[in-house]
């Protein structure tokens, strides 16, 4: 990409648009467009396509999507299919018609199946049943990935996918209940902490192992690939390659905030998939690593949260 060519970040708001923005801000790129839900709806066919008519983008990276953690997924699951899959139709859309030259789209590790042999290798992808509770939206990134490769393969279009692990960092949504894992568990600890309780409660059995990424990281990884003049696969696993237990983040977590009471256990919430580790050998190949370690960007993300929300 040249530093003027415009770059459109769907979902620029978000935890992952916003750590694009900060990324290319920092590498001086000058035309970065950034539409606001209230300026676009991306469920809104005719407003997409007047979007793209009116600024022709020539880059474009869709990190917009309606997401939440295992509990969101398992609870609003018709609003995760079709909304992700509005989104998503729309934009593959408008970027054929206006002839966007590069697209990136951003899926997830859900994508998976819940069985699939570890680290996790792009080519496991529909070999086996998904997670129940979080299929509709596992089901809505396939979709997307797939329009991304079959654009490719019917039009040679430059549209290819990136499947990122969890992410978490600046900007997150730390909603006690509708959240991911880590800003969950930051401001769950946080209210444990201000009402003095004794005890810290983790959702699940703490047993399974998961991976995270620093937001932060994930926008180097798309920014590298969107440069890269390599002839991409149609979708890249992004992580770390290492993981930890649930038990054990929580237990670093509270460290980090000093708290010293006990964690228990609510085993009758769901653990979802036991393991989740990629293999990020492609990208990794390719001349990307991780640079952000798993207790540095914690203590970045639960400085943010501290210094950026008013608990009620």
């Amino acid at each position: 990409m040249n530093k003027n060519d415009s770059i459109l970040i769907l979902g620029a708001k978000g935890l992952v648009g916003s750590a694009l923005v900060r990324e290319l801000q920092k590498k001086n790129y000058s035309n970065i467009l950034t539409p606001t839900h209230h300026e676009l709806n991306l469920t809104i066919q005719r407003n997409v396509l007047d979007y793209f008519n009116k600024h022709h983008p020539k880059n474009l990276i869709l990190a917009a999507a309606k997401v939440g953690g295992i509990h969101a997924n398992n609870t609003y699951r018709a609003d995760f299919l079709w909304q992700n899959l509005a989104i998503e139709t729309n934009v593959f859309q408008a970027a054929f018609e206006s002839n966007v030259d590069k697209f990136l789209f951003l899926g997830s590790t859900c994508i998976y199946p819940k069985n699939c042999p570890q680290p996790i290798k792009e080519e496991y992808l529909l070999t086996s049943p998904l997670e129940e509770t979080n299929e509709p939206y596992a089901i809505a990134k396939i979709a997307g990935l797939k329009m991304a490769e079959n654009f490719k393969r019917q039009y040679g279009k430059n549209f290819f996918s990136v499947m990122p692990t969890n992410l978490y960092g600046i900007n997150d949504n730390y909603h006690p209940e509708n959240s991911h894992v880590i800003p969950g568990l930051i401001a769950r600890m946080k209210k444990t902490i201000d009402e003095k309780k004794e005890t810290f409660e983790v959702w699940g059995t703490g047993n399974p192992r998961r991976e995270f990424l620093y937001v932060d990281d994930l926008a180097r990884a798309c920014i590298f690939l969107m440069n890269s003049k390599e002839n991409l696969p149609y979708h890249i696993n992004v992580g770390t390659g290492s993981d930890i237990s649930i038990g054990e983040l929580a237990s670093t977590i509270a460290r980090i905030m000093k708290f010293n009471g006990k964690i228990v256990y609510n085993t009758s919430m769901p653990d979802g998939t036991y393991k989740k580790t990629t293999d990020i050998s492609l990208i990794t190949n390719l001349g990307w690593i991780p640079e952000i370690s798993l207790e540095e960007g914690l203590q970045k993300a639960i400085n943010f949260y501290l210094e950026n929300t008013t608990q009620e």
